[in-house]
């Protein structure tokens, strides 16, 4: 193949005509195909299910000296929050086990910090004049609007092979207005970085302006290889407090991709006073999360060693499936010069930048062919990509067979959208 940039006018218009009747017969397939999000697939849910079978009706639900079945317990089962602590590898008095999504406790915790303040606010934040959040970009679209629902100013921080440009954060939170910062350590969604070990201490020994400021520290994706050996991590807790910002940090994580997004546990870990603050304010709303629930994932996944043994299952399904993404866009995109992406080894998407100024095309094209993706401009701040390139695929959800299907289309429509602009210039 010739790099599309090489091509004369006369062999582009070329091109464009055989890549319109390649595109007209995808759209004749009516195809019906969605990688808009990074679910998992029906395999491996499949394949987690036996979980309902650790507790049945006969079943002892005492634990740790209780009833599981009644009231008590907000912070957790304690048998929970040994899980979590040996996961993340922080202490149990630093958890607390939530319901099945770790995006609720990151909205919770904004808006108790909005009504309320953090344990060193001067003030709750809705008294504030001015609200910012440093969002590191391509990032994750539901972290922003979050942070957009409360009103704050959205910062876009670039990402590099090391996580945020800590050059750029280190400037930014001289600010006092800017109060927090959203990350993704391990695998970012959607580009699959790792934060380096320095990047993740720069973090931590931050010295912002606001007394209040705060990392949102969604470990999201912690346990999730695919390709290669497990990698640890820093326990972010410690490097805080090593550095003197023991409080400046609260941590996330989730089942969701462990065993069943729509019924697994989460985890909100932080210093012990913000564990004590927060749970002052959110004993007025809960009397405790679901520790049935609690106690069936607690029996089902044992601990980290044998958790880790489970993803490896996961991951045996998955790495088909983001190689067949990867290598359908080695050999069809590759060649032409006309994208460019990322090869995770973790996580749950392929972040894929196109020619400037065709992603929202590229996406366009895809929908009329069948195929639903997550929309452009997705991974930045109000839904706006200045550069309209970055293209998040999430090949979890579908089959294999059903993903090439569905890879095949966006080639297509990558190809097709890269002639129509350079053919306008």
């Amino acid at each position: 193949m010739t790099p599309y940039s090489n091509m004369t006018r006369q062999a582009l218009e070329t091109e464009l005509t055989a890549v319109r009747a390649r595109y007209a017969q995808l759209q004749a397939l009516h195809l019906n195909l969605n990688m808009a999000r990074g679910k998992p697939g029906k395999t491996q849910l499949d394949m987690v299910s036996d979980i309902f079978n650790v507790l049945t009706p006969d079943s002892d639900f005492s634990c740790d000296g209780m009833d599981v079945r009644n009231y008590g317990e907000l912070c957790g089962l304690p048998a929970a929050r040994r899980y979590w602590a040996d996961v993340l590898g922080c202490r149990p008095e630093q958890t607390i086990v939530g319901g099945n999504a770790s995006l609720q406790l990151m909205y919770d915790t904004i808006s108790k910090a909005y009504t309320h303040g953090l344990l060193h606010s001067p003030r709750p934040w809705c008294r504030e004049t001015e609200l910012k959040w440093l969002c590191p970009v391509p990032g994750y679209d539901r972290h922003f609007q979050v942070t957009e629902a409360f009103g704050f100013q959205l910062i876009p921080i670039p990402m590099t092979e090391t996580g945020p440009d800590m050059d750029a954060v280190e400037e930014a939170v001289k600010d006092p207005a800017v109060k927090g910062m959203w990350n993704v350590p391990k695998y970012s969604n959607p580009e699959g970085v790792i934060y380096s070990q320095e990047t993740v201490e720069r973090l931590a020994a931050l010295k912002p302006a606001a007394p209040d400021f705060l990392l949102m520290w969604d470990n999201a994706y912690c346990i999730h290889e695919f390709e290669g050996e497990f990698v640890p991590f820093p326990d972010i807790l410690s490097l805080c407090a090593q550095a003197g910002n023991p409080d400046m940090v609260i941590e996330f994580a989730s089942t969701s991709k462990v065993t069943l997004p729509g019924a697994g546990i989460s985890v909100l870990a932080a210093s012990e006073a913000n564990i004590a603050y927060l749970s002052k304010l959110m004993g007025v709303q809960i009397i405790s999360f679901d520790k049935v629930n609690q106690l069936r994932h607690v029996l089902y996944l044992k601990d980290k060693a044998h958790t880790l043994e489970l993803m490896r299952r996961h991951a045996e399904i998955l790495r088909p499936k983001f190689h067949a993404v990867l290598d359908a866009l080695d050999r069809e995109i590759a060649p032409l010069g006309i994208a460019s992406w990322k090869r995770p080894h973790g996580g749950y998407f392929v972040s894929l930048d196109a020619m400037p100024g065709t992603a929202k095309r590229t996406l366009e094209l895809c929908r009329k062919a069948g195929v639903t993706m997550t929309a452009a401009g997705a991974t930045f701040p109000y839904g706006k990509d200045p550069q309209d390139s970055n293209i998040r695929i999430a090949p979890s959800l579908p089959p294999v067979a059903e993903l090439e299907q569905a890879i095949d289309v966006l080639c297509v429509c990558l190809k097709l959208s890269a002639l129509e602009k350079l053919l306008e210039q």
